[in-house]
């Protein structure tokens, strides 16, 4: 395929969420995976202060894809630095530093956008927006489901609604924990038996999250909790099989999602939970088992769960459904939902549709495929009224 026929794909990642360093690894290997032979990589990285940075080589080729605590860095070079991000998907007017990834007679510098900035700003609806705005197809789900998505109390709320049980949990917004914290304290206690989890309502990758085992250990756990989101879920702790079931929306527009197997996740006892530092620092915090070593029938019905899911959130394209079976009653719980999922080595996303059949590069097309096709769709529909 000549140079000029093939799809340009603007790989944009970074961001100045507390997942930046995951992303840049989801990047990495975004970037090496996907098909030279249609597309041509744009990527575009986002540091921690917002600024936009352009170019093929703007990270260091550093990689936390073995669990290495040495993390990969934006490399923040002026001559690589785009001031203005409403420029982002347009040509360039006299440009300050011309570079060759941007030479093409094209309006366009690419033609669709693959985001891969997990967190906030990046996987809530923002980014999704600024590229609604610049009427740029990109890949993943829309403004909405990526919004609730990252909301773990309105996903819950919906799910409840939806009839897909949760458990039980009490939402604390900052203003009200510090006006009144013996108040919510013995709320805690009295509604939901120890363990419980602290989490950040709006964060991933386990930043900020706490195991709580009895009341004293409440407050820190809380404090620490809102210094990455102003309000803050308290969740009924169990001894659960932590399972994963990985969503991708057909090419066949109208037809079911596509559901992967099902994944199971098993921490190390040396973490009482999944942790930031099970997933990524220590490379024996944690084991992935695909597929999961349960029950085929409740493998069947964690996957029917997931695909219900993915309809209620209104999601396309693609998501990471994570789910809890709860050892005694094998009762199954909705955790979360990732619209941007981990793209890195270790990431389950990727290893469960491996291990359904789809290879790495196939599904990075896929997901092109789908954000162009929507795209096409979504310019289809009338912008004014007369």
């Amino acid at each position: 395929m000549n140079k000029l026929d093939k799809i340009r794909v603007a790989v944009l990642y970074g961001g100045p969420s507390c997942e930046h360093e995951v992303s840049l690894a989801s990047a990495i290997n975004v970037i090496e995976n996907l098909d030279r032979s249609m597309f041509e990589v744009i990527p575009i990285g986002i540091d921690k202060q917002g600024t936009w940075f352009l170019g093929d080589d703007v990270f260091q080729n550093e990689s936390i894809s073995d669990k290495s605590s040495k993390y990969i860095r934006l490399q923040c070079e002026e001559e690589r630095m785009i001031f203005n991000p409403s420029l982002i998907g347009n040509k360039l007017q006299q440009p300050q530093h011309q570079h060759s990834i941007l030479q093409r007679d094209s309006e366009r510098m690419f033609d669709v956008v693959f985001p891969v900035i997990h967190g906030t700003l990046g996987e809530d609806g923002t980014i999704q927006s600024l590229l609604e705005l610049a009427n740029l197809p990109y890949v993943g789900c829309g403004v909405l489901s990526s919004s609730i998505g990252m909301d773990k109390d309105v996903a819950k709320r919906l799910m409840m609604h939806a009839e897909i049980p949760v458990l039980p949990f009490i939402v604390i917004k900052r203003a009200h924990w510090e006006q009144n914290t013996e108040h919510y304290i013995k709320i805690v206690t009295a509604q939901l038996s120890y363990p419980v989890f602290v989490k950040p309502a709006n964060m991933g990758s386990s930043i900020g999250v706490h195991k709580v085992k009895d009341v004293n250990e409440l407050s820190s756990a809380m404090i620490n909790a809102y210094q990455y989101d102003n309000k803050v879920i308290v969740e009924k702790g169990i001894n659960p099989i932590e399972i994963e079931v990985a969503m991708l929306e057909s090419e066949h527009y109208g037809s079911d999602p596509i559901v992967s197997v099902v994944g199971e996740i098993r921490t190390s006892l040396t973490h009482e939970f999944y942790s930031y530092t099970s997933k990524y620092i220590d490379k024996n915090g944690a084991a992935l088992h695909i597929p999961a070593t349960i029950s085929s029938k409740l493998q069947e019905k964690a996957r029917e769960i997931a695909k219900k899911i993915f309809s209620v959130l209104d999601c396309e394209g693609m998501a990471r459904i994570d789910l809890f079976v709860e050892r005694n009653t094998y009762h199954i719980y909705f955790n979360e939902i990732n619209t941007i999922p981990g793209f890195t080595q270790i990431s389950m996303y990727p290893k469960l549709w491996e291990a359904s059949g789809l290879k790495y590069s196939d599904l990075l097309t896929h997901l092109i495929k789908l954000a162009i096709n929507r795209h096409v769709r979504k310019n289809q529909l009338k912008r004014e009224y007369k």
